[in-house]
């Protein structure tokens, strides 16, 4: 168990460093919080595997973020929100759980052309989630989708501007700009951090839709109602975040503060027997 000091704990995973823009805005909004996050990079990405395998590296998280007191579990990854946020609220219905869902709803509400594009894993698009949102969003507006291969390995690599990355987004956009395409969702918590790429290649008349300062919103309205009494620490950063990883500890420490923008101890996990369990450093 770790050392976090007895306070509101926000439990954050993710595949890899994609999450971190989750936790960078709930981190913004709630400095007074602890936050445990979670990189499960031994798998990423997780958006071309199988559904069935996602929810069970969820469950295995979920899990080990319990039994480090996690009040609150943020699943800051469309594909394991698609695969497994339904899931993880039967199983562990007493917490309360905050997923990610691509944000058709303000895309068509802001959308002048009536075209949308969503950028989004395999795993995300095949979800019950998302085909929930599509319905009940997007029925106003015509959708296209890119899945971009490769992006997230790019992103994981800490190339956001880079030949290979723009190559990506340019296929994935390009079409979607020629249907008259004038709003983007980002479906996967790794693209934010190349908006500026995608910005670059869009245009200054397109919007580019980031759902992390939303879903941080949300965190905050399910931590006030869990915990009313506590007190919020006007933005001060009083709260410590505490990573982990199950890939490569140095390479990761290194990612995460080029990406979030300080610095955190890292620490190491391992899969064993399907469940996580800390390895000592």
């Amino acid at each position: 168990m770790s050392d976090l000091p007895p306070s509101s704990t926000i439990g954050i995973f993710d595949s890899g460093v994609g999450g971190l823009s989750v936790l960078r805005a709930i981190r913004e909004l709630r400095g007074d919080v602890n936050i445990f996050y979670v990189a499960d990079q031994a798998h990423v990405p997780y958006g071309p595997r199988p559904l069935e395998q996602v929810r069970g590296f969820a469950t295995a998280i979920t899990e080990y973020l319990l039994g480090e007191r996690a009040e609150l579990i943020t699943v800051a990854c469309n594909a394991a929100s698609a695969a497994a946020l339904y899931s993880l609220r039967e199983s562990f219905p007493e917490v309360p759980f905050v997923g990610m869902e691509p944000a058709l709803k303000p895309a068509a509400t802001l959308s002048g052309s009536g075209t949308v594009g969503v950028l989004a894993t395999p795993a995300t698009f095949q979800g019950e989630l998302y085909a929930s949102v599509l319905e009940r969003f997007a029925a106003s507006v015509t959708v296209l989708t890119s899945t971009c291969p490769g992006l997230v390995q790019r992103i994981e690599a800490g190339d956001l501007d880079g030949p290979d990355t723009r190559a990506i987004l340019e296929e994935a956009l390009c079409p979607m700009l020629d249907a008259g395409a004038d709003t983007i969702v980002l479906g996967c918590t790794h693209y934010p951090f190349v908006i500026p790429l995608i910005q670059l290649i869009a245009g200054p008349g397109v919007k580019v839709i980031d759902p992390s300062p939303a879903v941080a919103r949300q965190a905050d309205r399910l931590l006030k109602e869990a915990r009313p009494a506590a007190k919020i620490a006007d933005g001060l950063s009083a709260g410590r975040v505490q990573l982990c990883t199950t890939g490569d500890p140095a390479a990761f420490s290194k990612l995460s503060a080029a990406l979030f923008g300080e610095s955190n101890p890292v620490s190491q996990l391992a899969w064993n027997k399907g469940a996580l369990c800390q390895v000592e450093m």
